[in-house]
């Protein structure tokens, strides 16, 4: 039996929520994103952070510019984390009428 050689289509492993509405228009206030990832800062895989980790951004949420527009980059990994952070995530998105786009992020040439 020969194996399919059509490619498999895989879940993305993060998702983008932008700052932008469902109309277009930018989030307020300017510092959401920082203040979003701020809360979650504490929520991030078993033994990562180390001592400081209450003054890093947690791996699993961080903020970034998305063509010019805030947004914070999520991990599906949050879920399995700690369900209720994914959930209050999400809802943020939701009940702000934010844009949530599937993506992951490329390395850039030569990053490793």
């Amino acid at each position: 039996m020969a194996e399919s050689t059509q490619p498999t289509k895989e879940r993305a492993k993060e998702f983008f929520i932008l700052g932008l509405t469902m109309d277009g228009k930018q989030f307020r206030p300017s510092d959401w994103a920082e203040r979003l990832c701020g809360v979650m800062s504490c929520f991030r895989p078993e033994g990562t952070g180390g001592p400081n980790a209450h003054l890093q951004y947690s791996p699993l949420v961080r903020p970034t510019l998305v063509n010019n527009t805030k947004a914070v980059v999520v991990s599906h990994e949050l879920r399995e984390v700690e369900p209720m952070a994914y959930h209050f995530v999400v809802n943020f998105a939701k009940d702000n009428g934010l844009q949530m786009v599937d993506a992951c992020f490329l390395p850039l040439p030569g990053d490793r």
